[in-house]
């Protein structure tokens, strides 16, 4: 069976998902439980994970079933990163985490120097760190060597849903990594996380794509099947692109339309 690990632990599916931006808790339950995610991230400055019992979201996904990443979502600076990411160990002893520093609030793109320092800072703290960051195959590299477990490049701007912009820098990514490259932000529909698998990612994060969709539930499945499509594709290898046509029969022994009965 296909799968693939990430500090330690593997995972069948290889689509993870976001609990936010839903019209209600029985939605995200709904949802995440059609797209097939085992990993779920959750934003900690918007979703309070101390709450148990009825209506939280500890109720609707249960731990021992999904592995919680919480996320660092709508920190600016390093030092906050960091003092909320602790907190999710002291909420709930969990380890693994998405380190997220946005550097611009019209743009939301990921302040890089800011990243890195924070995920030294974490690393060291025993913390698994799976990082989010830009398109770039040179910060990407520097987030692998401070230790953190994962790589995560954004498609296209958070919420966007413009798929993947570069495609070559995602490509470059993922040859050189030695950990688990997965694209976060940016997928708005079935065929950008297709196109994410096509590419060699290991997986692919989203929220608002299905959050966002005429039909969550639907989208979710599409998502799902996406997912493992693209997998599948990148596991059998596209045949080489050309410039020109190449005939699908071959000419060898093909009758002569002209020649006498």
């Amino acid at each position: 069976m296909d799968s693939f690990t990430v500090a330690g632990k593997t995972y069948t599916s290889r689509l993870l998902v976001g609990t936010g931006k839903y019209r209600s808790m029985a939605e995200t339950k709904a949802v995440i439980e059609a797209s097939g995610a085992e990993i779920v991230t959750v934003a900690l400055r918007r979703m309070d994970l101390s709450k148990k019992g009825d209506g939280s979201l500890q109720e609707a996904l249960d731990p021992k079933k999904y592995t919680y990443l919480p996320n660092s979502a709508g920190c600016y600076t390093a030092e906050d990163a960091v003092r909320t990411l602790r907190l999710a160990r002291e909420l709930g002893g969990w380890n693994l985490v998405k380190l997220e520093v946005i550097g611009d609030k019209q743009t939301l793109y990921p302040d890089m120097e800011e990243t890195l320092k924070a995920a030294d800072i974490l690393v060291k703290d025993g913390f698994h760190v799976m990082a989010y960051g830009n398109d770039d195959p040179i910060a990407a590299k520097k987030l692998e060597e401070a230790g953190c477990v994962a790589i995560m490049p954004l498609a296209a701007p958070i919420g966007s849903g413009l798929g993947i912009q570069n495609p070559l820098n995602i490509r470059l990514i993922v040859e050189r990594a030695r950990v688990p490259v997965l694209v976060d932000a940016g997928v708005g529909t079935a065929s950008d996380a297709c196109v994410a698998m096509e590419l060699g990612c290991d997986g692919v994060l989203m929220n608002t794509a299905l959050a966002e969709a005429q039909h969550p539930l639907m989208m979710a499945e599409a998502m799902k099947q996406a997912v493992i499509a693209g997998r599948l594709a990148y596991l059998a290898g596209r045949m080489p692109r050309r410039e020109y046509a190449v005939a699908s029969s071959p000419e060898e022994g093909k009758l002569n339309a002209f020649a006498p009965l």
